[in-house]
Protein backbone atom coordinates (compact mmCIF):
# COMPACT_ATOMS: atom_id res chain seq x y z
CA UNK A 1 0.00 0.00 0.00
CA UNK A 2 1.20 3.43 -0.90
CA UNK A 3 0.60 6.50 1.56
CA UNK A 4 -3.12 7.73 1.36
CA UNK A 5 -3.08 10.30 3.80
CA UNK A 6 -5.95 11.71 5.59
CA UNK A 7 -9.68 10.63 3.79
CA UNK A 8 -13.79 11.05 4.74
CA UNK A 9 -16.27 8.55 3.54
CA UNK A 10 -18.37 10.22 0.15
CA UNK A 11 -21.85 9.75 0.74
CA UNK A 12 -24.13 11.53 -1.38
CA UNK A 13 -25.73 13.50 1.29
CA UNK A 14 -22.43 15.35 1.59
CA UNK A 15 -21.04 14.71 -2.10
CA UNK A 16 -20.72 18.91 -2.45
CA UNK A 17 -19.14 19.32 0.89
CA UNK A 18 -16.17 16.38 0.33
CA UNK A 19 -15.76 17.49 -2.75
CA UNK A 20 -14.56 20.97 -1.36
CA UNK A 21 -13.37 20.11 2.33
CA UNK A 22 -9.75 21.36 2.01
CA UNK A 23 -7.03 18.14 3.10
CA UNK A 24 -9.16 15.19 1.83
CA UNK A 25 -6.60 13.17 0.38
CA UNK A 26 -8.60 10.38 -0.18
CA UNK A 27 -12.37 8.73 0.12
CA UNK A 28 -14.55 6.10 0.81
CA UNK A 29 -17.43 4.16 -0.79
CA UNK A 30 -19.85 2.44 0.19
CA UNK A 31 -19.93 -0.69 -2.55
CA UNK A 32 -23.40 -1.52 -2.19
CA UNK A 33 -24.18 2.07 -2.99
CA UNK A 34 -22.63 2.16 -6.38
CA UNK A 35 -22.79 0.75 -9.70
CA UNK A 36 -21.08 -1.60 -11.18
CA UNK A 37 -20.63 0.35 -14.76
CA UNK A 38 -21.19 3.76 -13.85
CA UNK A 39 -20.09 6.11 -11.45
CA UNK A 40 -21.71 9.34 -9.14
CA UNK A 41 -20.61 12.34 -11.09
CA UNK A 42 -19.02 13.87 -8.07
CA UNK A 43 -16.74 10.82 -7.59
CA UNK A 44 -15.61 11.26 -11.31
CA UNK A 45 -15.04 14.71 -10.31
CA UNK A 46 -12.54 13.43 -7.83
CA UNK A 47 -10.86 10.77 -9.50
CA UNK A 48 -10.27 13.51 -12.02
CA UNK A 49 -8.05 15.54 -9.33
CA UNK A 50 -5.93 12.34 -8.51
CA UNK A 51 -7.75 11.52 -5.18
CA UNK A 52 -8.12 7.54 -4.52
CA UNK A 53 -11.48 6.30 -4.09
CA UNK A 54 -11.64 2.86 -2.28
CA UNK A 55 -14.97 0.76 -2.40
CA UNK A 56 -16.37 -0.52 1.37
CA UNK A 57 -18.31 -3.39 1.27
CA UNK A 58 -20.89 -4.38 4.05
CA UNK A 59 -22.20 -7.53 2.57
CA UNK A 60 -19.62 -10.15 2.13
CA UNK A 61 -20.66 -11.89 5.29
CA UNK A 62 -17.53 -13.30 5.22
CA UNK A 63 -17.58 -15.13 8.57
CA UNK A 64 -20.20 -16.66 7.85
CA UNK A 65 -21.23 -20.35 7.56
CA UNK A 66 -23.80 -20.11 4.69
CA UNK A 67 -21.90 -20.34 0.86
CA UNK A 68 -19.75 -17.32 0.37
CA UNK A 69 -22.24 -15.02 -2.69
CA UNK A 70 -20.35 -15.07 -5.78
CA UNK A 71 -22.53 -12.08 -7.13
CA UNK A 72 -21.76 -9.94 -4.01
CA UNK A 73 -18.11 -10.55 -4.45
CA UNK A 74 -18.50 -10.17 -8.13
CA UNK A 75 -19.54 -6.81 -7.35
CA UNK A 76 -17.28 -5.28 -5.24
CA UNK A 77 -14.40 -6.58 -8.35
CA UNK A 78 -16.20 -4.62 -10.69
CA UNK A 79 -16.52 -1.53 -8.54
CA UNK A 80 -13.32 -1.64 -7.47
CA UNK A 81 -11.72 -2.03 -11.12
CA UNK A 82 -14.43 0.64 -11.98
CA UNK A 83 -12.20 2.98 -9.49
CA UNK A 84 -9.02 1.55 -10.10
CA UNK A 85 -9.30 0.98 -6.10
CA UNK A 86 -5.45 0.17 -4.75
CA UNK A 87 -7.57 -1.91 -1.91
CA UNK A 88 -11.32 -3.18 -1.45
CA UNK A 89 -12.55 -4.11 1.84
CA UNK A 90 -15.27 -5.49 3.65
CA UNK A 91 -15.85 -6.53 7.35
CA UNK A 92 -14.58 -9.93 9.81
CA UNK A 93 -18.40 -10.45 10.47
CA UNK A 94 -21.64 -12.20 9.68
CA UNK A 95 -24.83 -10.31 8.36
CA UNK A 96 -26.69 -13.38 6.74
CA UNK A 97 -27.62 -17.26 8.57
CA UNK A 98 -30.00 -19.70 7.64
CA UNK A 99 -31.51 -17.26 5.13
CA UNK A 100 -32.15 -14.67 7.11
CA UNK A 101 -30.22 -11.12 7.33
CA UNK A 102 -29.52 -9.20 10.39
CA UNK A 103 -29.52 -6.04 9.06
CA UNK A 104 -26.27 -5.25 11.55
CA UNK A 105 -22.40 -6.54 11.52
CA UNK A 106 -22.37 -9.66 13.97
CA UNK A 107 -19.24 -10.78 15.41
CA UNK A 108 -17.87 -14.09 14.55
CA UNK A 109 -16.67 -16.41 16.84
CA UNK A 110 -13.30 -16.68 18.24
CA UNK A 111 -13.09 -20.27 17.55
CA UNK A 112 -10.77 -22.40 15.48
CA UNK A 113 -13.74 -23.82 13.55
CA UNK A 114 -15.30 -20.04 12.66
CA UNK A 115 -11.64 -19.29 11.45
CA UNK A 116 -11.23 -21.84 9.38
CA UNK A 117 -14.90 -20.91 7.77
CA UNK A 118 -13.90 -17.29 7.68
CA UNK A 119 -10.48 -17.97 5.84
CA UNK A 120 -12.13 -20.26 3.28
CA UNK A 121 -14.42 -17.41 2.72
CA UNK A 122 -11.51 -14.63 2.48
CA UNK A 123 -9.57 -17.04 0.09
CA UNK A 124 -12.78 -17.52 -1.88
CA UNK A 125 -13.34 -13.91 -2.24
CA UNK A 126 -9.45 -12.70 -2.86
CA UNK A 127 -10.04 -15.85 -6.08
CA UNK A 128 -12.64 -13.63 -7.36
CA UNK A 129 -11.20 -9.74 -6.70
CA UNK A 130 -8.62 -8.87 -8.64
CA UNK A 131 -7.78 -6.31 -6.00
CA UNK A 132 -5.84 -6.42 -2.24
CA UNK A 133 -8.36 -7.39 0.26
CA UNK A 134 -8.46 -5.19 3.62
CA UNK A 135 -11.07 -6.70 6.40
CA UNK A 136 -11.94 -4.43 9.44
CA UNK A 137 -12.65 -5.49 12.98
CA UNK A 138 -15.95 -4.43 14.05
CA UNK A 139 -17.57 -2.84 17.54
CA UNK A 140 -19.57 -5.56 19.31
CA UNK A 141 -22.13 -5.26 22.25
CA UNK A 142 -21.64 -8.68 22.81
CA UNK A 143 -19.04 -11.97 22.53
CA UNK A 144 -19.53 -15.25 21.82
CA UNK A 145 -19.07 -17.88 24.77
CA UNK A 146 -16.01 -20.21 24.54
CA UNK A 147 -13.33 -18.13 22.60
CA UNK A 148 -10.39 -20.32 21.93
CA UNK A 149 -8.36 -17.29 20.65
CA UNK A 150 -7.96 -14.05 21.92
CA UNK A 151 -8.95 -10.87 19.21
CA UNK A 152 -5.34 -10.48 18.19
CA UNK A 153 -4.46 -13.85 17.91
CA UNK A 154 -7.60 -14.67 15.95
CA UNK A 155 -6.33 -11.94 13.21
CA UNK A 156 -3.26 -12.58 13.27
CA UNK A 157 -3.68 -16.24 12.19
CA UNK A 158 -6.14 -14.83 9.62
CA UNK A 159 -3.58 -12.10 7.98
CA UNK A 160 -1.05 -15.56 8.56
CA UNK A 161 -3.51 -17.74 6.73
CA UNK A 162 -5.18 -15.55 4.20
CA UNK A 163 -2.46 -12.71 3.28
CA UNK A 164 -5.28 -9.56 3.61
CA UNK A 165 -4.74 -6.46 4.64
CA UNK A 166 -6.07 -4.99 7.93
CA UNK A 167 -8.21 -2.43 8.29
CA UNK A 168 -8.26 -1.20 11.11
CA UNK A 169 -11.20 1.14 13.38
CA UNK A 170 -9.58 2.58 16.53
CA UNK A 171 -13.66 3.90 17.03
CA UNK A 172 -14.58 0.34 16.99
CA UNK A 173 -11.52 -0.79 19.54
CA UNK A 174 -12.73 2.13 21.84
CA UNK A 175 -16.03 1.20 21.60
CA UNK A 176 -15.54 -2.53 22.43
CA UNK A 177 -13.40 -1.51 25.59
CA UNK A 178 -16.59 1.15 26.96
CA UNK A 179 -19.06 -1.83 26.23
CA UNK A 180 -16.81 -5.32 26.68
CA UNK A 181 -14.44 -4.53 28.85
CA UNK A 182 -11.27 -5.07 26.18
CA UNK A 183 -7.81 -3.45 25.99
CA UNK A 184 -7.22 -1.73 22.96
CA UNK A 185 -4.05 -1.20 23.68
CA UNK A 186 -3.45 -4.90 24.29
CA UNK A 187 -4.99 -5.03 21.15
CA UNK A 188 -2.46 -3.43 18.95
CA UNK A 189 0.63 -4.66 20.66
CA UNK A 190 -0.73 -8.17 19.80
CA UNK A 191 -1.84 -7.37 16.05
CA UNK A 192 0.70 -7.50 12.78
CA UNK A 193 0.77 -3.62 12.48
CA UNK A 194 2.76 -4.03 9.20
CA UNK A 195 -0.59 -5.50 7.01
CA UNK A 196 -2.63 -1.98 7.97
CA UNK A 197 -4.23 -1.12 4.60
CA UNK A 198 -5.83 2.22 6.28
CA UNK A 199 -7.38 3.31 9.80
CA UNK A 200 -10.92 4.30 10.35
CA UNK A 201 -12.20 6.92 12.81
CA UNK A 202 -15.44 7.47 13.83
CA UNK A 203 -17.83 9.29 16.67
CA UNK A 204 -20.74 7.67 18.71
CA UNK A 205 -22.53 8.58 21.69
CA UNK A 206 -23.49 6.50 25.33
CA UNK A 207 -27.08 5.86 25.93
CA UNK A 208 -27.99 4.00 29.07
CA UNK A 209 -24.12 3.02 30.07
CA UNK A 210 -23.98 1.83 26.91
CA UNK A 211 -21.30 3.09 24.15
CA UNK A 212 -23.01 3.18 20.51
CA UNK A 213 -20.56 3.70 17.38
CA UNK A 214 -23.43 5.86 15.74
CA UNK A 215 -21.30 7.29 12.96
CA UNK A 216 -23.08 10.13 13.43
CA UNK A 217 -21.51 12.53 16.26
CA UNK A 218 -18.36 13.52 16.63
CA UNK A 219 -15.21 11.87 17.44
CA UNK A 220 -14.74 11.41 20.96
CA UNK A 221 -10.89 12.11 22.67
CA UNK A 222 -10.64 9.11 23.38
CA UNK A 223 -10.51 7.49 19.89
CA UNK A 224 -7.76 10.65 18.45
CA UNK A 225 -6.19 8.76 21.70
CA UNK A 226 -6.14 5.60 20.54
CA UNK A 227 -5.36 6.41 17.05
CA UNK A 228 -1.94 8.50 18.42
CA UNK A 229 -1.19 4.88 20.52
CA UNK A 230 -1.47 3.25 17.26
CA UNK A 231 0.60 5.54 15.56
CA UNK A 232 3.32 5.44 17.94
CA UNK A 233 3.74 1.85 17.03
CA UNK A 234 3.61 2.54 13.20
CA UNK A 235 2.84 5.40 10.65
CA UNK A 236 -0.39 4.12 8.85
CA UNK A 237 -0.82 4.75 5.24
CA UNK A 238 -4.07 6.48 5.78
CA UNK A 239 -6.92 7.45 8.20
CA UNK A 240 -10.29 8.33 7.08
CA UNK A 241 -12.93 9.89 9.20
CA UNK A 242 -16.58 7.83 8.88
CA UNK A 243 -19.74 10.09 8.92
CA UNK A 244 -22.75 8.52 8.33
CA UNK A 245 -25.75 10.52 9.33
CA UNK A 246 -26.36 14.29 10.97
CA UNK A 247 -23.66 15.89 9.00
CA UNK A 248 -22.34 18.86 10.57
CA UNK A 249 -21.46 21.69 9.08
CA UNK A 250 -18.28 21.70 6.71
CA UNK A 251 -16.21 23.39 9.52
CA UNK A 252 -16.80 20.52 12.08
CA UNK A 253 -15.77 18.26 9.64
CA UNK A 254 -12.68 20.12 8.67
CA UNK A 255 -11.79 20.23 12.10
CA UNK A 256 -12.19 16.72 12.77
CA UNK A 257 -9.69 15.88 9.96
CA UNK A 258 -7.40 18.51 11.23
CA UNK A 259 -7.43 16.93 14.41
CA UNK A 260 -7.08 13.51 12.47
CA UNK A 261 -3.91 15.01 10.77
CA UNK A 262 -2.49 16.63 13.90
CA UNK A 263 -2.65 13.33 15.35
CA UNK A 264 -0.56 11.64 12.38
CA UNK A 265 2.06 14.47 12.39
CA UNK A 266 2.27 13.84 16.30
CA UNK A 267 1.04 17.38 17.29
Amino acid sequence: MGELGVGIGWRSEIDLTVERLPGVDFVEVVAENLHRDHLPESLRLLRGRGVPVLPHAVSLSLGGADPLDRDRVEHLAAVAELLAAPVASDHICFVRAGGLDSGHLMPVPRTRDALDVLTANVKAAQADLGTPLALENIAALLEWPDAELTEAAFLTELVERTGCLLLIDVANMWANARNLGQDPVDLLDGLPLERIAYVHVAGGVERDGVYHDTHAHPVPDGVLDLLGELCARVRPPGVLLERDDRYPADAELAAELTAIRGVLAGT
